[in-house]
């Protein structure tokens, strides 16, 4: 099965270990590069159209990334063809040299089981997952955790339009079961890695908090030698899933297809709705706009982390938190 989805990474190599945070990072990108086409992807602007988001700001080693999906290909090539420094007020870093990488191909069912490690935290646990999760018997909630993560990647392809066939197989090693708070969210993080049978771009992110750079997910790529759909290959997977202890297959089809909302007749709709409780005398219902999937990790008008009401990805934001 090939996959005409494209990723792109870029690597900047600066004077200086860069010491601040993907929200910086995006601030001056928002702030100095108003009428380049990155920045409707990092803004939020785009959270309407991509479920997922296409551009990803990571800092790893001290050093800035830039990951392009599909329709972020194009805006993180751009914008790295052009960046001469990051002006960040206190500080700036002058771009010495950038390591761009291309892949097409990922997305897609693999013949064979690939080791995933997360660089950053994987925070599995938002308010509504973390809750169900503490009820759960230390037994099941291994097994909760294993099928979050395949849940997730299934969720990813099928915004994207891809098939993974029937199922996926996934084997998930923590260094421990319980959860890491991050931040006033109340989220829980793991550390650890997982196995399966699934070709995804390096340095994504999948759970809680993508646009703050947790989750990412790192694999060494020259362990897939061929990635065919023959018989024989075939056999073979199913012969390496036999031996393998721990695996867990998660079906496709349990996944949903992720849903966009209609502005409009979302619009419409709670006009309605605060008309009808504002005639009976009673306080206006409000709404965030927001449609939280539980079981994917995805909020399916975000981007999927920005939970609360406030957008962080604006320049103002930024301005006010960073001091610009």
């Amino acid at each position: 099965m090939d996959s005409n989805i494209k990723t792109i990474v870029v690597k900047f190599l600066t004077d200086k270990p860069v010491r601040k945070t993907p929200y910086q990072v995006k601030g001056v990108f928002i702030r100095n590069f108003k009428n380049e086409s990155i920045v409707p992807m990092l803004d939020g602007s785009k959270r309407d159209r991509f479920l997922y988001p296409r551009v990803q700001v990571k800092i790893l080693d001290e050093q800035i990334y830039l990951i392009g999906i599909d329709e972020g290909v194009s805006p993180v090539l751009e914008i790295s063809e052009k960046i001469e420094k990051l002006d960040f007020g206190n500080i700036t870093f002058q771009i010495q040299d950038r390591d761009i990488s291309q892949f097409k191909n990922e997305f897609i069912s693999s013949n064979q089981l690939i080791d995933y490690e997360f660089i950053t935290p994987w925070v599995a646990l938002n308010n509504m997952t973390g809750k169900k999760y503490k009820k759960l018997e230390d037994s099941d909630k291994h097994s909760y955790l294993t099928k979050l993560i395949g849940q997730n990647i299934i969720f990813i392809a099928k915004e994207l339009n891809l098939d993974l066939g029937k199922e996926i197989y996934i084997k998930l090693e923590l260094s421990g079961l319980v959860a890491q708070k991050i931040d006033e969210k109340n989220w829980g993080s793991f550390k650890g890695t997982f196995k399966t049978n699934c070709i995804l771009p390096n340095y994504i992110g999948l759970g809680n908090g993508i646009t703050r750079g947790l989750g990412t997910i790192f694999y060494d790529q020259d362990v897939i030698l061929n990635n065919s759909e023959s018989s024989e290959d075939q056999e073979e997977l199913l012969k390496n899933l036999a031996k393998e202890k721990g695996l867990e297959a998660i079906d496709v089809l349990d996944v949903p297809k992720p849903k966009r909302k209609n502005k409009r007749k979302s619009s419409f709709k709670k006009k309605s709705r605060n008309k009808l409780r504002r005639n009976k005398n009673k306080k206006p219902f409000k709404s965030n706009g927001r449609v939280h999937n539980e079981n994917y990790n995805i909020l399916e008008k975000n981007e999927g982390d920005n939970i609360d009401q406030k957008n962080y990805n604006t320049e103002e934001h930024h301005k006010r938190q960073h001091k610009f």
